[in-house]
């Protein structure tokens, strides 16, 4: 399953008590369509997200990053502290597309060109939910 979206917040290295490391983040997925009155519905979709496979990428999964995640969805069901059923979905995340940066103006340095010549990325101003 694919699935592509903007990340919430900046990702978290977490190790597991069996010493592996895990990068958490939270995707958040818009989706939106007209109804039978045509009156557009607007709906967003949270994922928690686990990408084991490298802890590099959690540098790059910054506040607002457009992404595109390949993996596998679970969904899960608890009782929260006030007592209410609460529900979530996993997101088991086995490849990650970077489609944009995130809301943190980035400078790059080229090794083709002289140290002084740097390349900045502009900042993007989307209407973000978050």
């Amino acid at each position: 399953m694919n699935i592509i979206g903007r990340v919430v917040r900046d990702a978290q290295v977490r190790t597991t008590p069996q010493d592996k490391q895990v990068v958490n983040f939270t995707l958040a997925v818009n989706d939106n369509y007209r109804n039978k009155q045509g009156e557009r519905i607007e709906q967003t979709a949270y994922f928690d997200c686990a990408y084991w496979l490298s802890t590099g990428v959690a540098k790059h999964l910054t506040k607002g990053s457009l992404v595109e995640l390949s993996g596998r969805v679970s969904a899960r069901a608890w009782i929260g502290q006030d007592g209410e059923p609460v529900a979530g979905l996993n997101f088991h995340t086995s490849q990650i597309k970077f489609y944009g940066a995130g809301t943190k103006p980035t400078t790059r340095q080229d090794s083709s060109q002289p140290e002084n010549n740097k390349v900045v990325t502009p900042e993007i101003t989307d209407d973000l939910p978050f």
